[in-house]
């Protein structure tokens, strides 16, 4: 079975702190790396986490304030270095093409490896290939800032009992699998008898922004649930100044949207500690995890 995992790359906002680095986020699910908003040095970060950057398959640019992307044109230099083979798709807000384009082309290097861009000027369903479906939705930062929300395709789980009790065995599973029904000892049996579908996991990241509507739809009903939470909310009126969530605010989109994980991120330097921010959230979400530079959360299917 191949890891399902977020792996914090950084967490910090703004400015990096001695313990936080820029942020960036690492998600390992089913053969695909999904690396949200490299900041400076993720590079480096990902040779502390002991997680090869050959794993990342696309990465995702919220927005092009420096903290979110200054790590971008190095993570390309690095997996053109290493040669990779596969496509390295890059989503990012249609309006910030060339703030891309400096990024990717910003020293010299002979280029080998195979970018796709995704510039979005649109909301909702950006593809759906590779067994997973990809939307993003803008969020409200001043700014063009997407936020995104990601549905593995759904799966069928098969009951052992009920294809024993209907003799389906052997190469005749997949048959039923491929063609929904399938004639055995005189009956038909349909593949609705023996199996159910299982809904795919979601996946929801939003990375700066205030309260807004669509981060409730982002988060809808998420397995796992990646939030800013730039203040606590003794400062809630920085955070409104600067376009962010407290984590109390953060945890009330999680707890309203039927999020099943929540994991705060993206920390203001003004704190040095961020256990209240696991305190202020968990009051209201209780399965709230604070993130922590290179620490490794969980996504089982």
């Amino acid at each position: 079975m191949s890891v399902r995992n977020l792996t914090i790359l950084g967490c910090s906002s703004q400015q990096p702190t001695r313990y936080r680095n820029h942020g960036a986020y690492l998600v390992r699910w089913n053969g695909e790396g999904f690396l949200f908003d490299p900041g400076e040095g993720t590079q480096r970060q990902f040779i502390f986490a002991n997680v090869a950057p050959t794993c990342v398959t696309r990465i995702f640019i919220s927005h092009f304030h420096g903290d979110h992307c200054l790590g971008l044109g190095s993570m390309l230099m690095r997996l053109n270095l290493d040669k990779v083979t596969h496509e390295i798709h890059c989503y990012y807000p249609a309006s910030g093409k060339t703030y891309f384009d400096r990024l990717r082309f910003g020293t010299m290097y002979h280029e080998l490896i195979k970018v796709v861009e995704h510039p979005i000027d649109k909301e909702g369903v950006i593809e759906t290939r590779d067994g997973f479906t990809i939307e993003a939705y803008f969020l409200e930062h001043g700014v063009d800032n997407l936020g995104w929300r990601i549905k593995e395709a759904d799966s069928r789980k098969f009951d052992a009992a009920k294809l024993k009790e209907y003799g389906v065995k052997g190469p005749a599973v997949k048959d039923l699998e491929k063609q929904g029904k399938l004639l055995i000892d005189g009956k038909i049996v349909h593949l609705d008898d023996v199996s159910t579908v299982r809904p795919g996991d979601v996946l929801a990241v939003a990375i700066d922004t205030l309260p807004c509507p669509n981060i409730l739809r982002i988060a809808d009903s998420a397995k796992l649930f990646l939030c800013e939470s730039t203040y606590l909310d003794e400062h809630r009126d920085l955070a409104k100044e600067h376009h962010h969530l407290t984590a109390k605010q953060a945890a009330e989109v999680a707890k309203k949207a039927g999020v099943d994980h929540l994991v705060l991120t993206h920390f203001s330097a003004r704190y040095q500690e961020a256990e209240a921010f696991q305190k202020e959230a968990a009051s209201i979400f209780p399965n709230t995890t604070v993130a922590e530079d290179l620490k490794q959360i969980p996504f089982p299917k």
